[in-house]
């Protein structure tokens, strides 16, 4: 995906903020670049995503040569009165595949599955 990602119309279930921090647990060197098309965002999008979390405690890095690695602080409570007690561990849970279901066989990405 080239340039800025197509716009979405409507609303959505899950915040740009949890796509990006889902994005992040999937991949911890992730590159800026990777996240925001990943996450249909833009760059400067996904850099104040990362600065918000960062400054709320959700998320650091360390800088390894060129690359960032992120740390996620899996025990931290979410913001809204209405999630009270639930942690980014919860959330990701939901968000982030096992790596059991990650590659198919034909090492391409597989999709979700549905709840059975």
């Amino acid at each position: 995906m080239d340039g800025v990602p197509e716009p979405h119309t409507g609303w959505t279930f899950v915040t740009n903020h949890a796509r990006v921090l889902a994005a992040i647990a999937d991949n911890h060197s992730a590159r800026i670049r990777d996240i925001a098309a990943h996450c249909r965002l833009t760059e400067r999008a996904v850099q104040k995503i990362i600065a918000d979390l960062e400054q709320d405690g959700y998320l650091s890095h360390t800088r390894e040569g060129r690359t960032n690695t992120y740390r996620i602080d899996p025990g931290k409570v979410l913001r809204h009165p209405a999630e009270a007690g639930l942690t980014v561990a919860a959330l990701l849970s939901l968000l982030v595949k096992d790596e059991v279901d990650r590659v198919t066989t034909t090492g391409t990405r597989d999709l979700p599955r549905a709840a059975t």
